[in-house]
């Protein structure tokens, strides 16, 4: 087959924010059945389990050292049977994709640049061959934070064997999308070549997500794009207000990249109830104000990220759950051709996206005080008669009056367009919609 390539960003639930390494197969279910019947029809339909899904021990607050990985005969990762019930037998994740796509669900896998450390030390040999897994690796290319796995010497005429059985063993089980980490920081072109051809390779369309995203370049656009469904554009992004502004920027750089089948990805949605055996912080509602998860969600749907809901969806508060069920949402990923950045002055941040027929416009408040602006129609995009302009998380119509000369309460604008008035609180926003 091909590398998937999803027409709009993929939309879905990743049980790290929540879980972090210690998820079970009866809390992916439930957020599963929770998507299914709440959020489906509003576009969400993919289901991640993230890491450390093959260890037996696995806690929050970190990884474990030399951890008891369940592995098969050729080094592949296994689900801890402990966990994950329905993968006794050497089933694997076969069970748990299947009633996961019973669902009208689609089901994804978090997995590791390189070969795991136990492999190497049992002596286990590449799938088919009889080459030692030992001879692939490249200790001096080790994972910087998970101490699981050592890298690959993609020199060994082996090396690529190594990812196309662990792809393959995928395929087999059902895994519709694979999160492979540890690829972007530092760039690691060859293990994310190797592993794009493995998943090409595959019998299914598998979506191919790269993480984690630190510091990554935009030189690296043309392989990105080349290799990959998706690719982080930054590091974990979790529920404080600076790791969304600190955002900005990068998704300003990378959003006009974005297009039918690579997606630049401003990481999960950390909203709802997280932390509660996460990698980071107590179980808790997430800490941002409800301004703040507002415009989270505005931005990362303007800029036209996947978007990865990380709070645990049956104990996540209505009026979140709610948020994501717009219609607005969906509707801007699947028809908007382009988007990006328009203005930053004076702490008001404008981004605008364009797509058949329908201009679409943020406004982020990015200060810690109350701000207001009158808006010139014609620097958003709208034109001199933008009339019918509705705000997409109302649905109400947004107010505008003629600027005429000499009305000094329309300072900034032309005397042949309309004036918007925008009034927002610290770090709160506008999402409006124009058809015209």
């Amino acid at each position: 087959m091909v590398l998937a390539r999803p027409n709009r960003p993929p939309m879905g639930w990743n049980s790290w924010d929540c879980y972090g390494t210690t998820v079970t197969e009866a809390e992916v279910l439930a957020n599963a059945r929770f998507m299914a019947e709440h959020l489906r029809d509003a576009g969400w339909d993919t289901i991640v389990v993230d890491a450390d899904w093959a260890d037996p021990d696995a806690r929050s607050h970190g990884y474990n050292d030399d951890a008891r990985l369940h592995l098969d005969g050729a080094g592949r990762l296994q689900p801890d049977p402990g966990r994950f019930p329905s993968s006794a037998g050497g089933l694997g994740f076969r069970p748990l994709a299947e009633q996961v796509h019973a669902l009208g669900l689609n089901f994804g896998l978090h997995v590791m640049r390189g070969i795991p450390r136990r492999a190497i030390a049992h002596g286990l040999l590449v799938h088919g061959t009889e080459t030692p897994l030992a001879d692939l690796a490249d200790p001096a290319n080790d994972c910087e934070w998970n101490p699981h796995f050592v890298g690959i010497d993609h020199d060994h005429p082996d090396a690529a064997g190594y990812y196309r059985s662990t792809v393959a063993l995928y395929d087999q089980w059902g895994v519709d999308l694979i999160k492979a980490d540890d690829m972007l920081w530092p760039y690691q072109e060859r293990d994310i070549a190797a592993y794009s051809d493995a998943v090409a390779a595959a019998d299914r369309q598998i979506v191919l997500s790269l993480s984690p995203g630190r510091d990554l370049s935009a030189a690296h656009l043309d392989h990105l794009t080349g290799h990959a469904s998706m690719w982080r554009i930054c590091d974990d992004v979790w529920d404080r207000w600076e790791d969304v502004a600190d955002n900005l920027g990068r998704m300003a750089r990378w959003a006009p990249h974005a297009g039918r089948g690579a997606w630049p990805d401003a990481d999960m949605l950390p909203l709802g109830r997280i932390g509660i055996r996460a990698e980071r912080g107590e179980p808790r509602e997430d800490a941002l104000s409800p301004d703040e998860r507002r415009s989270l969600l505005t931005l990362w749907v303007i800029a036209r990220s996947p978007l990865m809901f990380g709070g645990d969806l049956p104990t996540t508060d209505p009026g979140t759950i709610a948020m994501l069920r717009n219609p607005g949402i969906l509707d801007l990923l699947t028809r908007a051709d382009s988007s990006g950045e328009i203005r930053r002055e004076h702490g008001l941040v404008l981004w605008r996206a364009v797509g058949g027929g329908t201009t679409w416009i943020a406004g982020v408040n990015t200060t810690e005080a109350p701000l207001t602006a009158t808006l010139d129609s014609r620097d958003l995009g709208f034109g001199r008669t933008a009339h019918a302009v509705i705000d997409v998380w109302t649905g109400a119509s947004v107010p505008t009056r003629p600027a005429r000369a000499g009305d000094s309460t329309v300072r900034g604008v032309a005397p042949d367009s309309r004036a918007f008035n925008v009034a927002l609180p610290p770090h709160g926003c506008v999402f409006w919609r124009f058809d015209g």
